[in-house]
């Protein structure tokens, strides 16, 4: 009896072992499942290579009543990932207060990826560009005493090391990133920062090692990039951003990174003034396929998939509220077809041949003077994949491979997941347009609609203001508003019955009253940075007082030193015949308006 209860010890003893080896192998497994990493070939989530297909949609340009659907329509459009910018200046509009209520509910917003089962990639930023006014900044940094916005500035950093480490902890608190068990599989820091980085020289260098460092050093569990920065530090990813990065990258700048493009633009902004512009369903994925056949590329990003508003004043200067509505999916969230449709088709045909396309080795060939092809072989499994390309924009081709004959339209190319039949070209469309019919609502047909608000001119006495020279117009209005008055008192010595206002700015829109009459407007564009306006106004002898009521349509977004830049009316002049009186450095008043906002 003794000894049958020792082996029932031994036993219980190997079953309590067995189930705490069990249960820590568990563990582990679940940990190794929200493991994000990448080598030379793509990123690997769980251990698993992924080729992933991602869309840009900002929380803050839809509502959230339009989330769920926008996502549900992305995934059904054969998406992995959505990908959004994080908006440093709604979220934090005063040092230190911060604002993540209804549209800028990030949190939600992630969190709703999360519940249709898609990925997220985090750009943080936190400047953003973007066409957002002044590029995603809150304005009061243009008041930190010396600032300089996006270089090796000891006052900047701090501003934007505090705000990262504010989202970071924010994502990490509610288990977000994927090393969480999260969606968020990437993060973004700075955006695009190699277009200004020479005009800053030694110094932006230091910045760009200074932002990977301090973004790594945050520990999210995820890997970050940098996007259009050939020499984003390790263990940052170095991403490609245009419309043709299968013909543009210059690869990763290690090989032991992955080729990912975070924006293959869709379409294109639209300005006050300009056209749509138009990107066919065929071009994006003529790209996008070459992007994964010729740079091995694995993560696909489409900027935009869902444009949507910028509601009230939140756009640049002279962008269009309206943005990228030629997306897959249109300002309102609708299907934009034939784009969403194809676009689905080769994200399916991609799909279906990841494991080869991931695994196996490739190889190029000539097909012609204009054509090529792409060979991915797995010695194991024997899987093949092809691509078959024809650069030719006007002809049509035959070409021969492996034996067989293959007609390829002009500039296209066909997939051939098992190197032998075609299931994909991409300038075959087989989704059918659609047209968007719009239906008004409601008609205002009575005056009783309509109310009436009219601003109040005001007079040099009435200006809250004075100044001794023309002073810059957003660092007046703190872009609480888009209005400024310039006021002035002119005494006019003799009679001047030809007289000419002129006046030039560096706003956006400038309207001029001489006293209390309207003489007329002038507006500039996108590309000028500033415009001239020029009205006749009848003088007689004694006192006059001129107003003029400067505009802004957004700020800028772009460029260095942003935080220097100059708006405003910069000269006003009266010409007469006999004389020229300049009154740029004259007494002005200065008055901000807000009556013009409707909205």
């Amino acid at each position: 009896m003794g000894s049958y209860w020792v082996h029932v010890c031994l036993l219980v003893t190997l079953l309590l072992i067995m189930v705490m080896i069990g249960g820590t192998r568990g563990h582990e497994e679940e940990d190794d499942a929200n493991v994000v990493t990448y080598d030379g070939r793509s990123l690997i989530i769980g251990g698993h290579r992924k080729i992933l297909f991602s869309g840009s949609i900002h929380y803050p340009r839809s509502t959230p009543q339009m989330w769920p659907d926008l996502i549900a329509k992305a995934k059904e459009g054969g998406l992995d990932v959505i990908q959004t910018y994080v908006f440093w200046n709604i979220h934090e509009p005063q040092p230190g207060q911060y604002d993540f209520s209804g549209r800028y509910d990030l949190v939600r917003f992630i969190k709703e990826i999360e519940a249709q089962g898609l990925y997220v990639c985090l750009r943080i930023g936190p400047y953003i560009e973007s066409e957002w006014t002044y590029g995603g900044f809150p304005f009061w940094l243009h008041d930190v005493p010396d600032i300089v916005y996006r270089t090796d500035n000891e006052p900047f950093k701090a501003y934007m090391q505090n705000f990262t480490r504010k989202i970071v902890s924010m994502m990490q608190s509610e288990g977000l990133y994927a090393s969480q068990g999260g969606p968020i599989i990437l993060s973004q820091i700075e955006n695009e920062y190699q277009n200004i980085q020479h005009s800053f020289g030694e110094e932006g260098s230091r910045y760009v090692t200074w932002a990977a460092d301090m973004a790594a050093a945050l520990q999210t569990g995820v890997p970050w990039v940098m996007c259009k920065q050939t020499d984003a530090p390790d263990p940052l990813i170095n991403a490609c951003n245009g419309m043709r990065c299968g013909e543009t990258f210059t690869g990763p700048n290690s090989p032991n990174k992955p080729a990912l493009w975070t924006e293959n633009w869709t379409s294109f902004y639209q300005v006050y003034g300009g056209k749509p512009y138009i990107r066919s369903a065929e071009d994006i994925a003529f790209h996008v396929t070459l992007f994964i056949a010729r740079k091995n590329g694995t993560y696909v990003n489409y900027y935009m998939y869902h444009g949507g508003t910028n509601f009230g004043r939140s756009s640049s200067a002279y962008v269009i509220t309206s943005y990228y509505d030629q997306a897959p999916l249109d300002e309102y969230g609708l299907l934009r077809q034939p784009k969403w449709g194809h676009l689905k088709e080769m994200h399916a045909a991609i799909k279906s041949c990841s494991t080869t396309l991931l695994q196996g080795m490739q190889r190029n060939f000539t097909l012609g003077e204009l054509q090529e092809g792409y060979v991915v072989e797995e010695e194991e499994d024997g899987g093949c994949v092809a691509f078959l390309v024809n650069n030719d924009s006007v002809n049509k081709v035959t070409v021969e491979f492996q034996n067989r004959s293959y007609e390829l339209p002009p500039k296209s190319i066909s997939i051939l997941p098992d190197c032998q039949n075609v299931t994909f070209n991409t300038a075959t469309v087989n989704t059918n347009s659609n047209t968007r019919i719009i239906n008004p609502v409601q008609t205002f047909s009575s005056a009783d609609k309509w109310n009436q608000f009219q601003d109040i001119i005001p007079n040099f006495d009435d200006t809250s203001l004075i100044s001794d020279s023309l002073l810059e117009h957003m660092n007046l209005t703190k872009d609480n508003t888009d209005y400024l008055w310039y006021t002035l008192r002119f005494e006019q010595n003799s009679p001047c019955s030809e007289a000419i206002l002129h006046v030039n700015s560096a706003a956006h829109v400038a309207h001029a009253f001489v006293d209390d009459t309207y003489i007329g407007g002038a507006h500039g564009n996108h590309n000028d940075k500033s415009f001239a306006l020029d009205f006749p106004v009848a003088l007689n002898e004694g006192t006059h007082n001129i107003s003029v009521l400067s505009v802004m349509v957004g700020l800028p977004d772009s460029g260095a030193f942003l935080e220097r830049r100059f708006a405003g009316l910069t000269t006003v002049e009266i010409r007469c015949r006999e004389e020229s009186h300049d009154l740029t450095n004259a007494t002005w008043g200065y008055q901000v308006s807000f009556s013009f906002l409707s909205y």
